[in-house]
């Protein structure tokens, strides 16, 4: 099973664990998120794999961050449906091989799922 990286090459984070991850000889299924965004159903399959809440996973900058208002509060599927919709809510890296993931935050937490 392939590793993914959700990745944005626009962040010096995500550019560097894929960057890593080459080094040691994977060949990540690089996914740009913010060009083909996860639906719900994906991020449900992903925060299970991280043992996490959507709300883990939000990127805390920006606009549509604020937009948002109380994301404590906010409706775990509902929260889901709008960084479905608006993928730039969505923190990153993320990266997924197999039954594991993690938010690389910081980059060296790639390392939790893959050896």
């Amino acid at each position: 099973m392939p590793i993914d990286v959700y990745h944005n090459p626009n962040c010096s984070t995500s550019r560097k664990v894929l960057g890593w991850l080459c080094e040691k000889g994977h060949q990540p299924r690089v996914i740009e998120y913010l060009k083909t965004p996860p639906n719900a159903a994906d991020l449900k399959k992903i925060l299970k794999a991280m043992s996490a809440a959507p709300q883990d996973i939000v990127r805390r900058k920006g606009d549509a961050y604020e937009a948002l208002g109380n994301v404590a509060a906010m409706d775990p599927d509902v929260l889901l449906a709008r960084m479905a919709a608006e993928p730039v809510l969505i923190e990153r890296p993320i990266v997924v091989n197999g039954s594991r993931a993690v938010l690389c935050r910081p980059a060296e937490r790639v390392w939790e799922v893959v050896d």
